[in-house]
């Protein structure tokens, strides 16, 4: 059996462009893919803080250090500069796989600084 798991996530990062007019994908800081371990043209869905939006689409790279997360396309809709995000991958897992899985967290301030990094969202509190 095959399980899908939350492979990475950007936690709350905050969308600096919104392009219409750009082939549809979101740019993300190259640095910050590399952290996450998003994969350049993976698939990614987008689930936004601000507005309750939630859509997918690619990633595709942005300059390094640029800390631009940029929301292109039809998305660009649901999307606006200084909304706060939350960009996940998901990946196929086997049970075996899964029983030691652990996803990469990255963790994002209102600049798109990385505040911290983690494996485990702790138990929710009633």
């Amino acid at each position: 059996m095959q399980l899908t798991l939350l492979k990475c996530k950007l936690h709350r990062a905050c969308v600096t462009h919104a392009e219409l007019d750009y082939e549809g994908s979101c740019a993300i800081d190259e640095d910050l893919l590399a952290l996450a371990g998003i994969r350049e043209y993976e698939q990614i869905h987008i689930y936004n803080v601000t507005n309750g939006e939630r859509f997918s689409t690619y990633a595709i790279r942005a300059e390094a250090g640029s800390r631009v997360i940029s929301v292109n396309g039809a998305a660009a809709h649901k999307a606006a500069p200084g909304d706060r995000v939350i960009i996940c991958a998901y990946a196929g897992l086997s049970e075996a796989e899964a029983a030691t899985f652990k996803p990469s967290l990255v963790y994002l301030d209102a600049d798109n600084r990385v505040q911290r990094t983690g494996d485990a969202i702790p138990a929710q509190a009633a």
